[in-house]
């Protein structure tokens, strides 16, 4: 986990119990390594034909402010490509940015 730059979370959205283990995932993989929130993305999985709705789950106040996804690769598998990609360019640039500073910091 050491130097670690972004981290996915995937919970099943029909799983009540899923919902709390985030918190307990965010706080571990995210805050403890100091990672930003644009550096996290929760992807909420749903079964084919799922009578769960897409909107957002009800998640602790913390994590309201994170990147999230509905997924389901049957129908809509596109969709899922193309947050993924937005978000390790996400990723990147704030990985970069921060190399720039690093970098800047040791010039001055």
């Amino acid at each position: 986990m050491k130097d670690s730059n972004g981290v996915i979370i995937v919970f099943n959205v029909e799983v009540p119990s899923h919902l709390k283990e985030i918190e307990t995932f965010y706080s571990y993989f995210v805050q403890q390594q100091r990672l930003h929130d644009s550096q996290c993305l929760l992807i909420a999985h749903h079964k084919p034909s799922s009578a769960t709705g897409r909107g957002r789950p009800g998640l602790a106040q913390q994590l309201n402010k994170l990147s999230l996804i509905h997924s389901n690769l049957e129908e809509d598998p596109e969709q899922v490509r193309t947050a993924f990609r937005q978000y390790l360019g996400t990723v990147v640039s704030t990985l970069s940015e921060s190399r720039d500073k690093e970098e800047m910091s040791i010039i001055t």
